[in-house]
């Protein structure tokens, strides 16, 4: 029996040993990502950009590059709060669905049934009806928008839930109902009227009471903090006009419009939001909804006929170049972009934020993500006396007038290459073999040998450029 204890015992610390020692280690990358982002910041124009990568219940990675407020300086962090637009739809989703849960509502019911204010005309007098599933998906035929033009600046007038109530007799159906997608504010603004409805309280109050209190979202508002304008809450820029420059976009409030467009929150908050979504994937146990129900969401409720657009209950939902199912939304308002997006098979979610228009967090996911997928296995500890050696050559060097910059640094305990600015950046990076002394070579796709990197220096032992086929590239500073 003792004999038993003791193998047990050694079995765990084995476990557990080997646990930590096989854990990735994602430093390499993340110096990349940074490198990159704060390169693509000044190759874009970006006012300021925040990001955090999320593993399950564990924050990977956080970080910001550029400013929150560019007249007064004042830079951008994870805890930079920005508009989140229609990221929103989510947090209106959950309401929605938690009290489905507790049987308040039912998705096939009609949205007149709930809505005393309801009078928008259905066009179309054979279509389907118009339910609290079709809202959700994008698919009740309704139109993209209320009769107000709340898009237009430079106030960007946002009508009160009354004055949109008051224009619905005035608008009409688009499509039959479950005939086509088409997003629509007006429809997601409708299920927050309901949840007012049904649950007797203000719409702002419910999902402060039920969700972002019990989550812990504090710096997620249901709308933007004006007393923070300017400092915590970042200023929004629009889109560059044609002599490259982001004016300065009044700060609005959403009003009506609040539970289609109207949050505000953190990198840091939509991180947390996404860990529970992990979490409550991975339990038997209600947390704010069942995880059935969240497991609901998140699957395929509409496809459009040309197969192009797939939704879930307020998620879109795609399929990744990595052939793994993505979740997630995006968010576009006056003068800010989000994005929050979560793949289910890996457990890890990424939110990307930028104050300012004509932008696509999007890509910043991507080549994150891309670059994170880079990563080999653990180092080890050779490999990192290695690595150490080969940081004297990181750095940046010129690459005018054919490209911006490359940068060189080591990943995976290998020397590589990274052309900037670069819109995909783990397919401009470019490995490199140690040959001897201060000459590498390039390692193609195949595994093969390429053309030869000669790092060269000063009198004084200093690198100073490089030379491959003949030319030089002179380092630089940053």
């Amino acid at each position: 029996m003792k004999n038993y204890y003791l193998l047990l015992i050694c079995s765990l610390l084995f476990l557990n040993v080997y646990g930590q020692d096989s854990k990735k280690n994602y430093s390499e990358a993340f110096e990349m990502v940074e490198v990159w982002l704060e390169a693509q910041k000044d190759f874009d124009q970006l006012p300021g950009l925040s990001a955090i990568v999320v593993e399950d219940q564990e924050v990977l990675w956080s970080g910001a590059v550029g400013m929150s407020n560019k007249e007064e300086n004042i830079k951008a962090n994870e805890n930079t709060i920005c508009s989140i637009c229609s990221i929103s739809k989510l947090f209106t989703s959950v309401a929605i669905m938690k009290l489905y849960d507790e049987g308040k509502i039912r998705l096939d019911d009609k949205v007149s049934d709930h809505l005393p204010a309801y009078a928008l005309e259905q066009k179309y007098p054979d279509s389907g009806p118009i339910t609290i599933r079709s809202l959700l998906t994008h698919s009740s035929g309704l139109p993209r928008e209320a009769a107000y033009p709340y898009w237009t600046g430079p106030d960007f007038p946002f009508p009160t839930k009354e004055e949109i109530d008051s224009k619905l007799k005035d608008q009409e159906t688009l499509y039959p109902s479950s005939t086509y997608f088409q997003y629509s504010n007006l429809g997601l603004t409708l299920l927050g009227e309901i949840v007012e409805e049904i649950s007797g309280m203000s719409y702002e109050d419910y999902v402060k009471i039920n969700i972002l209190t019990p989550l812990g979202l504090s710096d997620t508002r249901t709308e933007l903090p004006e007393n923070l304008y300017g400092k915590e809450l970042a200023i929004g820029y629009a889109a560059m006009n044609r002599e490259g420059i982001r004016n300065k976009v009044n700060l609005f409030q959403a009003k009506g419009i609040t539970p289609a467009a109207g949050f505000s929150s953190t990198v840091k908050d939509l991180g947390k939001f996404a860990s529970w979504q992990f979490r409550l994937r991975d339990t038997s146990m209600v947390e704010i909804l069942k995880p059935s129900t969240l497991k609901n969401m998140q699957r395929v409720h509409w496809t459009n006929p040309d197969w192009s657009t797939t939704w879930g209950l307020g998620f879109s939902i795609y399929k990744g170049s990595d052939g793994n199912t993505w979740v997630g939304h995006g968010g576009s308002c006056p003068g800010y972009r989000s994005t929050l997006q979560i793949n289910l098979k890996t457990k890890r979610a990424f939110s990307v934020m930028i104050n300012a228009s004509g932008t696509n967090p999007n890509k910043y996911v991507q080549g994150i993500n891309a670059i994170l997928n880079k990563m080999g296995s653990v180092k080890k500890d050779a490999d990192q006396q290695a690595s150490e050696k080969l940081k004297q050559y990181a750095g940046y060097y010129d690459s005018s007038p054919w490209w911006g910059e490359t940068y060189i640094s080591t990943f995976n305990d290998q020397l590589v290459s990274l052309g900037l600015p670069s819109e995909k950046p783990a397919e401009a990076m470019t490995f490199y073999k140690h040959i001897k002394g201060d000459v590498f070579r390039r390692i193609r796709k195949d595994k093969t040998l390429g053309e030869t990197l000669t790092f060269l220096r000063d009198g004084d032992g200093n690198i100073n450029k490089i030379e491959r086929h003949g030319n030089y590239s002179m380092r630089i500073n940053r």
